[in-house]
């Protein structure tokens, strides 16, 4: 069966949006090869329970610029002869992505039922506990990362262990430690994220876990504190982000957050984590825009989830099919459509390294009479900044209607300044009878945004055509 072939065609996501400016074409997609920007990854998750094909997909994965992928290494596929390891599945995987150029992220996890106390291989299947199966998940643990040195991968440990309802906080910075410690006893200079959480409506456990990591004096060994968040509205999980970041602070300042798990569905109530609305491609396309540009905004790594849709087997927790993917597969992995959010994607990893240093939010001033979000970026090379804006105030709708509000930027110089829809990655020409410059600000007017990020910036820092 024949794989739909990638548009690049100024056309690929075409909106019905209509600012009333002059169109000037459409952002040129770079390969990750021409990106720069290492602070996103893509999900290629649940290969190590045939969920979906790596090899059925592996073909769209540069095309969007991006240089991480985000993969689960799969004791329980792996090892299913007590002390036997079959690494060729994962051998065939890494060697595949090293060769595109492409840095492994890799989740250490699940568990294992060939050992008595070994856990699930499951979402949420439980941690092993036994002195057997633990000792046998150390001794995996080196293995793995003996076997993967030479990818310079990064790494991250057991994913989501508070949605459990066996959690423990002391087992899980327990493995967290121990787990981590082996690789670094192979890999020196491995980069980890700890943690892997699912939940912050239950701080209890965050601060049991925090203060567990700080009284066994193990930050040292950990990067990045991970975490996921669903949430129907991406950036309602900001206050609550806001808050794990002060709790982390009053131990460690150094280490920071990775989102490294969000995305949305395409068509709703088909199971698993924002199935209980009526989702399509254009609002996944929205809400996966915004939860990145939302964790680029506040200096975090992000991710994608996924790359691809996932046929859940029958005794994990998603029951229907999970359609957060890029791409739109079939009952045998094949991919059979390019979704609206792939497009979107692409675009932003298009434009991502313009926007390479962060400044105040508070440099930019209007009042969008809604709930907004809004970051200032500064292009290192040149100098020159660019805005990114959204109405956050909702779940991303269908509706592509238009709010027009007057902004200033503060010191900022354009000449030729562009408006771009991220999503669609439409480019429009600001008139000069829109904006001035005024004691060395940027003020422009009745500047339209909507529920999906926009774009001001210099027109000679993006590659567009027709």
């Amino acid at each position: 069966m024949a794989s739909p072939a990638i548009d690049t065609s100024p056309n690929r996501f075409k909106t019905d949006i209509n600012p009333p400016y002059a169109y000037l074409g459409t952002v040129i997609p770079k390969d990750s090869s021409e990106t720069r920007c290492r602070n996103v990854t893509l999900g290629c998750e649940t290969l190590d329970r045939d969920y979906a094909d790596y090899h059925k997909y592996k073909d769209y994965i540069t095309p969007l610029g991006i240089k991480k992928i985000r993969l689960i290494a799969g004791w329980a596929k792996t090892e299913k002869r007590k002390g036997v390891y079959d690494f060729k599945w994962l051998d065939d995987i890494i060697s595949d992505a090293v060769s595109r150029g492409l840095t492994p992220y890799i989740l250490t996890c699940y568990g294992n039922p060939i050992y008595e106390g070994g856990g699930s291989p499951m979402l949420a299947g439980g941690m092993p506990v036994s002195k057997e199966a633990k000792d046998a998940w150390y001794k995996w643990i080196e293995a793995l990362a003996r076997r993967y040195a030479y990818a310079k991968p990064e790494w991250e440990m057991w994913n989501e262990p508070d949605i459990s309802k066996n959690f423990s906080a002391e087992e899980t910075v327990d493995i967290n430690i121990r787990t981590a410690k082996i690789i670094k006893s192979v890999i020196p200079d491995a980069k980890i994220s700890a943690l892997t959480l699912a939940r912050f409506d239950r701080m209890n456990r965050v601060k049991a876990l925090l203060k567990g990591l700080h009284k066994a004096d193990a930050f040292g060994l950990f990067e990045w504190i991970s975490h996921h968040g669903y949430r129907y509205r991406p950036e309602e999980i900001e206050p609550e982000l806001d808050a794990l970041e002060a709790e982390l602070r009053k131990y460690d300042a150094r280490i920071k957050l990775r989102q490294s798990e969000l995305g949305a569905p395409s068509r709703g109530r088909m199971g698993g984590a924002l199935d209980k609305y009526d989702w399509s491609e254009l609002t996944q396309a929205k809400w996966d825009v915004r939860r990145m540009m939302q964790d680029l905004g506040r200096g975090s790594q992000s991710s994608v989830f996924s790359i691809s849709d996932m046929r859940y087997g029958s005794g994990d927790m998603i029951k229907i099919r999970n359609v957060k993917g890029l791409l739109e597969s079939d009952e045998n992995h094949n991919i059979v459509k390019i979704k609206k959010a792939y497009y979107a994607v692409q675009n932003l990893m298009a434009t991502i390294d313009i926007l390479s240093d962060r400044l105040p939010s508070s440099d930019i001033k209007f009042n969008a009479g809604d709930i907004h979000s809004k970051f200032l970026y500064k292009e290192a090379a040149s100098g020159l900044k660019s805005a990114v804006l959204w109405l956050s105030g909702s779940v991303p709708s269908d509706s592509n209607a238009l709010r027009y509000v007057d902004i200033e930027i503060k010191n900022a110089k354009f000449i030729n300044p562009v408006w771009l829809d991220l999503i669609s990655g439409r480019v429009y020409k600001i008139p000069p009878e829109d904006f001035i410059l005024k004691d060395g600000n940027a003020l422009f007017k009745k500047l339209p945004i909507y529920d999906s990020p926009v774009l001001v910036t210099e027109a000679r820092l993006l590659k567009y055509g027709n």
